[in-house]
């Protein structure tokens, strides 16, 4: 919610879609959400600028193995690190900008497979809670739009909050 008051142009779009997906006197639910997908770019943009884990669960590699010219060890431990993938510029236009319509163009998705986004990690160690997460947090996020006007106290501006990762 914190970006979507930083930025009330993305918020504005989102409550439009909610608006014509949903209609005005309707509750959200469930079913409308594949529906909203600008909703669900705000989302990934969201898990994409502020992973809720920096690093996914510590792994050991199994064998030597040598991968983009580095060579790691067997039994080294392996941190991946989500927040450094997230924010690099040779995978994302403009890393620092929250901007969900990158999202739109491609069908990167969080489930594991697109290795460039993997908020949730990969493969058969991924996070388990990723399903009910994805349920509870568009629902949630879709709810909260579509059913407030969300807009700063007097005097506070956009810029005012900070929402730089410390």
């Amino acid at each position: 919610m914190t970006e979507l008051l930083r930025n009330p142009h993305v918020l504005s779009k989102a409550k439009d879609e909610l608006r014509n997906v949903v209609g005005e006197n309707k509750q959200v639910e469930e079913s409308d959400i594949s529906s909203l997908s600008y909703l669900q770019a705000v989302i990934k943009e969201t898990l994409r600028c502020h992973p809720s884990a920096r690093f996914l669960v510590p792994h050991k590699a199994e064998t030597d193995v040598e991968i983009d010219g580095y060579m790691i060890p067997k039994d080294a431990q392996i941190l991946v690190n989500v927040w450094a993938i997230c924010k690099d510029s040779n995978i994302w236009s403009s890393p620092d900008s929250f901007e969900p319509e990158r999202f739109l163009d491609h069908q990167k998705d969080y489930k594991g497979r697109d290795f460039e986004f993997i908020p949730f990690g990969s493969g058969r160690r991924m996070c388990p809670g990723m399903p009910l997460a994805h349920r509870i947090v568009h629902l949630m996020v879709a709810s909260l739009i579509h059913s407030y006007d969300w807009k700063f106290e007097r005097g506070m501006k956009p810029e005012d909050v900070d929402v730089s990762d410390k």
